[in-house]
């Protein structure tokens, strides 16, 4: 088999192919390579090819971290369903030419975060390549997902009877409101509570430059939409939901604490999932979850929040990095480190 590689500078190209695809998420979108732009990131947006065949689509991302330049490829390859026995090749393929990007870049190491389903067969194909786990994730490898196609009504009934019972009595509630807004400004109401969420949960949030960029890039194409849940006229939570091609995904969320108990976040997540089947969308990504094992995780509490709208869970491949410099590796333990101190 004769696989090339090939740069894809039309954007219907590039869509059209990925509307065929089943295992896909807007991380390999044409609008998510405008927001790295807008990031400052070079990206290559590259086809693998058999003769006039697309086969296969990647997105890659340079990223000029602090401690060495890598290049990214956030949820792809994206591989044309129907050949999925041709994963082997066309990875590597593509890794040719990835390499030869990295050597002209100067670049340590590849991250790649695969929407392969976990299984024996797509894991031994990154390592039959010289691929090894990641001591971090790029994107969650484990996430939620729901089926949009039932009805609303057998949707809520397929709920945890917790979560049905508070979106009812959120609904009924006049003191709580829930807005829908394309208004880049509305970012610094979210930023604010999102920020307060961070500190208290001790993690790094994005800034509000990177979700400005995001919006500004989704925007055009109405592939987003800012969710704000108030009580009493007061930001009580708030999400950014992104809509593209079939598929919803509940992007960034955060609840003021002072609000916790109130069920705005219930009401909230209720009408984004309407809002994806008012879009036509099939399924619904809640993103990432905790592994059942690790109950100490500090992703536990939505994750249970998650799965109480029902649904089901859903494996990728680990996070996978392919070193090119010997520099890679206490960049390799320095994450390691971190990642443990974190409890992740």
């Amino acid at each position: 088999m004769n696989l090339k590689t090939k740069e894809i500078i039309n954007k219907e190209t590039w869509e059209n192919f990925l509307k065929e695809c089943s295992e896909k998420t807007f991380l390999q979108s044409w609008n998510w390579g405008e927001f790295q732009k807008l990031e400052g990131n070079k990206i290559w947006r590259r086809g693998i090819y058999e003769g006039e065949s697309l086969l296969a689509v990647a997105l890659v991302v340079k990223v000029a971290a602090r401690r060495g330049t890598l290049l990214s490829l956030p949820h792809g390859p994206v591989v044309k369903s129907q050949i999925s026995n041709l994963k082997p090749q066309i990875l590597k393929a593509l890794v040719d030419e990835i390499k030869i990007i990295a050597k002209q870049e100067k670049a340590l190491f590849l991250r790649l975060s695969p929407i392969w389903e976990r299984n024996e067969e797509n894991i031994k194909i990154f390592k039959n390549l010289g691929f090894h786990n990641s001591p971090i994730h790029l994107h969650p490898d484990l996430t939620w997902e729901l089926d949009l196609t039932p009805s609303e009504e057998e949707l809520l009934m397929a709920m945890r009877k917790t979560h049905r019972y508070l979106i009812r009595k959120a609904g009924k509630d006049p003191d709580i409101k829930i807005e829908i807004s394309r208004n880049i400004n509305d970012l610094e109401l979210f930023n604010k509570i999102y920020e307060e969420i961070a500190k208290h949960h001790h993690f790094v949030p994005y800034s509000l430059e990177y979700l400005k960029n995001e919006l500004t890039a989704l925007d055009p194409d109405n592939q987003v939409a800012i969710f704000l849940g108030k009580y009493k006229g007061d930001l009580a939570a708030a999400a950014i939901a992104v809509f593209w091609q079939d598929l919803a995904v509940y992007h960034h969320a955060a609840t003021a604490s002072k609000y916790a108990k109130i069920p705005v976040a219930y009401l909230m997540q209720w009408e984004i999932i309407k809002e994806a089947k008012l879009r036509g969308c099939k399924k619904y990504n809640f993103w990432g979850i905790a592994p059942p094992d690790n109950p100490k995780h500090p992703w536990q509490g939505f994750t249970l929040f998650k799965q109480g709208f029902g649904g089901y869970k859903r494996e990728y491949v680990k996070t996978q990095d392919m070193a090119f410099s010997n520099f890679y590796w206490p960049v390799y333990i320095f994450e390691k480190i971190r990642k443990m101190k974190r409890r992740l």
